[in-house]
């Protein structure tokens, strides 16, 4: 490994992320895209774990809305997350880079159920490992999986990927005067009540000293340059 300043890594995808330009689905051309610079961060010598949500499947929501519970709602998003890793998974094994996903929701027919055991084992094995299904709980968001998923694999850094280049004071595509963080602390972010991770999110990587760095995904290379340090991005730690 030369010239990373994050070895282990937990990067957090929205499902919509997968999308691309549709308002729904997963576009192959985007998947592959991020697999790409997947493995070119692998091939210099990170090791990735990988929390892809499932807004782009589903929505707890709709069904909210007329009146579903709430646990039949997560169950059926924490599939959809399933489907996405399974996407990425394929999109790498094409690219010749193994995966592997481990499911806190138990599907086993289709994949491995998460333990702390197996994820890492196969972190330390050359393979980026995907963790899809949640906590396996309702309740939780896949920003909680994330922070959660990082404690457990012992990453360095939680690299959330977003449209755009950091933490704003407002929504910048909507706010010509939004300011961009360069830094912030745990606290501040908590305290600010910033919609970048949830609440539960940020605690748990605070309480675990995980560092989180929120960049934009949107041009290609952009993962090896925050990894290495120099990518334009807004770093929230203790």
């Amino acid at each position: 490994m030369t010239g990373l300043r994050w070895k282990r890594v937990l990067v957090k995808l929205s499902g919509e992320a997968l999308a691309g330009q549709q308002a729904m689905g997963i576009d192959p051309d985007v998947v592959g895209r991020i697999a790409d610079d997947l493995v070119s961060a692998v091939r210099l010598g990170a090791e990735i774990g990988v929390v892809i949500g499932g807004g782009n499947l589903f929505r707890g929501a709709w069904l909210q809305k007329q009146g579903t519970d709430r646990v039949t709602g997560d169950h059926m998003g924490m599939m959809a997350t399933v489907m996405n890793a399974l996407a990425m998974r394929e999109a790498l094994a094409a690219r010749g880079l193994k995966a592997s996903v481990l499911s806190g929701l138990p599907i086993p027919t289709v994949c491995d159920t998460f333990t702390q055991r197996g994820g890492l084992e196969h972190l330390a094995g050359d393979r980026v490992v995907l963790f899809a299904g949640g906590t396996g709980s309702p309740f939780f968001t896949t920003d909680t999986t994330a922070a959660l998923r990082a404690a457990e694999m012992r990453c360095d850094a939680i690299l959330k990927a977003t449209n755009v280049d950091g933490i704003y004071t407002a929504d910048p595509k909507k706010d010509p005067n939004a300011e961009r963080y360069d830094r912030l602390t745990f606290e501040e972010a908590i305290s600010r009540d910033l919609k970048v991770l949830d609440t539960s999110a940020f605690a748990l990587a605070r309480d675990n000293a995980i560092p989180i760095i929120v960049f934009s995904l949107q041009e290609a290379g952009a993962l090896i340059e925050v990894l290495a340090g120099r990518g334009r991005a807004t770093v929230v730690a203790g």
